[in-house]
C-alpha cells in the first residue's frame, strides 16, 4: 500500500470520525456559552472542521438557534403590540 492511499485513508475516517455521547454533551455546553459559544458555532458550522459529523451537528444547533431567536422576536413583537393597543384603551 502507498503511502498517499494511507493518508486518503486516514483523512476518510477523520472526515467521518463517529461523536461519542459525552462528545454532544461538551458540544452543547461549548455552544452553550454567550459570545465564545456563538463564535465556535458558527466556526464550526460553516467549515471549521474537517469532520462532517460535528459539522451537521453545529448546522442542526445553530437552524435551532435561529428558530428560537425568531419565536422569540415574535413574542415580542406581539407583547409590544399588546401593550400598545392596551394604553390606547
Amino acid at each position: 500500500m502507498e503511502s498517499s492511499d494511507f493518508n486518503e485513508k486516514m483523512q476518510a475516517t477523520e472526515e467521518y470520525q463517529p461523536i461519542s455521547m459525552w462528545g454532544y454533551f461538551g458540544y452543547e455546553i461549548l455552544f452553550a456559552i454567550p459570545c465564545i459559544g456563538f463564535i465556535l458555532l458558527l466556526v464550526f458550522s460553516f467549515g471549521g472542521t474537517r469532520n462532517k459529523n460535528l459539522k451537521n451537528f453545529a448546522r442542526s444547533y445553530f437552524c435551532m438557534f435561529i428558530i428560537i431567536a425568531v419565536i422569540v422576536l415574535l413574542m415580542v413583537v406581539s407583547g409590544g403590540a399588546a401593550a400598545v393597543f392596551n394604553s390606547l384603551s
